[in-house]
């Protein structure tokens, strides 16, 4: 079989090519394999100094290389050269203590300040909910069994004596406590996510969730109110519950951006507006992670060990306190001093 004419030249061209410039190839690839593993500081001075004048070479010779069709397999690997040296030179490089640092510090009060009319939307769609729950239970007991799971019930209903409701408050590491705060944190973290993501269905699933979980939370507080221990659930619940509800009440913000940005696009797409929304929402929901899990110490361990009332209080209001500072009061300082 006769190879086609030119291919003797081409070969020749080629091998040339290579020759002239693959000792440059090699030598940038040797940098950036080093700077990647360790650090800028692993190179000295003028290997520093050479690597733009280095990258600048691969991408002439990938220029030329796509110009005379020379042989794919080095085009391929000429672009991958230089997309390494285009993101380590410049690309933003940033540690993970410092990304960690910025979500904490910037990225995540910024969503939530960035959320806050669906926030308090949320918040006051629970408290709706919360007085619907109550009023219905009081007044037509049979409501009780329609809004609360039996496995979300425990056996309390509006039937209940005082002495088992208190119980339930008062007996520190007993099992069946135990058991019941890790599935209302089960249930509250299916709440959370449900509430964001479906969201996408014009919100409407998200509103529909908040204010279900609302009615539970007003049903359970009635049979406890009924017997004189309104005030003492409110101080089990708050331990853990300022923190788990503000958590329930973000995630619902999340859905009802990503919602009502796909309902009401405006000028952009309804891609667009949901990619929009999804960046603002994605940082919340990772955040009101971190507030599920803080929920979840404060549920297994403040509220099963400490019985005191005015203690239950003062930790629950100290959370909420804490929250509200820290997406919102602290960057109001801030301005202030500047």
């Amino acid at each position: 079989m006769t190879l086609p004419a030119g291919t003797d030249a081409v070969r020749q061209s080629l091998a040339s090519f290579r020759q002239e410039r693959e000792a440059d190839w090699k030598a940038f690839e040797a940098l950036l394999a080093r700077v990647e593993k360790r650090a800028p500081r692993a190179l000295s001075e003028d290997e520093l100094l050479s690597l733009p004048l280095l990258y600048r070479s691969a991408l002439s010779s990938l220029s030329v290389a796509r110009a005379t069709s020379l042989d794919s397999a080095l085009i391929a690997y000429l672009e991958a050269l230089c997309l390494r040296g285009y993101f380590y030179l410049y690309g933003a490089r940033r540690s993970l203590r410092t990304r960690i640092g910025d979500f904490f510090l910037h990225d995540w009060p910024a969503a939530i300040r960035d959320l806050w009319r669906e926030v308090w939307t949320s918040v006051g769609l629970t408290l709706i909910g919360a007085i619907a729950g109550y009023w219905l239970v009081a007044s037509d007991k049979r409501w009780y069994d329609a809004i609360i799971a039996p496995s979300l019930a425990g056996g309390r209903n509006p039937d209940s004596s005082a002495e088992a409701l208190r119980s339930v408050l008062y007996g520190g590491g007993d099992h069946f406590l135990s058991g019941f705060a890790a599935y209302l944190f089960t249930h509250n973290t299916q709440v959370s996510i449900l509430a964001f993501a479906l969201g996408f269905a014009f919100a409407v699933p998200s509103v529909l969730i908040i204010l279900m979980n609302g009615c539970m939370l007003g049903a359970i507080f009635q049979i406890y109110a009924a017997k004189g221990l309104g005030f003492e659930l409110g101080g089990w619940l708050s331990i853990h519950g300022t923190t788990e509800l503000f958590a329930i009440a973000i995630a619902g913000a999340a859905g009802m951006r990503i919602g009502t940005s796909i309902a009401f696009p405006g000028e952009l797409t309804r891609m667009a507006a949901a990619a929009q929304a999804g960046r603002v929402a994605a940082t919340a929901m990772i955040g009101v992670t971190v507030m599920l899990l803080l929920a979840g110490l404060l549920e297994g361990i403040g509220r099963q060990t400490i019985t005191s009332d005015l203690a239950r209080y003062s930790i629950g209001g100290g959370m909420l306190a804490l929250w509200i500072s820290y997406f919102y009061l602290l960057r109001m300082v801030r301005h202030g001093d500047r």
